[in-house]
């Protein structure tokens, strides 16, 4: 009687197992269906594109064909350019703003740090008209130095980065005064090694968010050969009308750089989240 009753627990919780994993996989389908029907369209050639047979005959013309019209490899350096500036500037700045809000005690610390949290309750689109009087005012206007600017520190990254040097123990940065470091050193030495994580998790959102960067790029930059990748894309859309294979083939090749980084740093991703909130 007490075998039966363990066999069917066993095959109970086998069937809620099987039950979940099917339940995920149908929404991950789902999920990933217009990613799905993107590539299927790429390699598609002169077919219709509201087919939903998949891979019905591949062939790479789109690909071809996007990189011979567009000079593809110009504006994948555009983006690369554009993209690294963004992440470095980001990385370090943020850094040095969030070790004084958690590692020092001065005055009106609290206030400066409420003023960042209010500040993300702004949309971006608030910051568009000021941004471009002053990449006018600087003479950046057509630069990629005035793309990179304007949102080159975010206040996400200081506040993860801020909650992130708070988990790290004071007894190390104690001993490392006692020792005579300064704050630089300590920061240098010590605090930035400890927090890879997060600035993995920075990495992958602003490689994110500044690969596919759109809007500010074609209001900043008025040569179309300096457009990023995402820009360039829509921008040559009006020449590509009857010819959508070009388009997919060309959002595909943007898209898996940044499937290649986020698989590179995700690793750190839940653990610098974690360790964030814990904070």
């Amino acid at each position: 009687m007490t075998r039966n009753l363990k066999s069917r627990r066993k095959i109970k919780k086998v069937i809620s197992v099987i039950s979940t994993y099917l339940l995920l996989l149908i929404i991950a389908l789902i999920c990933a269906g217009p990613f799905l029907w993107l590539i299927n369209a790429s390699f598609k050639s002169g077919q219709n594109i509201y087919d939903m047979k998949f891979f019905n005959n591949p062939s790479l013309v789109n690909y071809i064909g996007v990189m011979n019209f567009m000079s593809l490899p110009r504006y994948f350096m555009n983006t690369v350019i554009i993209t690294i500036g963004s992440i470095v500037i980001d990385v370090i700045f943020s850094a040095l703003c969030a070790y004084p809000l958690a590692c020092m005690d001065f005055y009106g610390k609290n206030i400066v740090f409420g003023a960042l949290i209010s500040t993300m309750i702004l949309p971006c689109a608030a910051g568009l008209v000021v941004n471009y009087i002053t990449i006018v005012k600087l003479h950046l206007l057509n630069t990629f130095l005035g793309v990179i600017l304007p949102s080159g520190v975010s206040v996400f990254s200081i506040i993860l980065l801020r909650q992130s040097y708070l988990v790290i123990p004071k007894e190390l940065t104690d001993a490392a005064k006692i020792d005579g470091a300064s704050e630089i050193m300590i920061w240098y030495k010590i605090m930035l090694p400890e927090i890879k994580p997060s600035i993995s998790t920075i990495i992958i959102f602003d490689f994110i968010g500044k690969w596919n960067s759109f809007l500010w790029p074609i209001i900043i930059l008025q040569d179309p050969k300096k457009y990023p990748l995402a820009t360039a894309l829509k921008y040559l859309n009006g020449q590509f009308n009857y010819k959508f294979g070009y388009i997919a083939a060309g959002t595909v090749i943007s898209i898996i750089p940044v499937i290649i980084i986020f698989l590179t740093f995700q690793k750190y991703y839940i653990s610098a989240i974690s360790g964030a909130i814990k904070g």
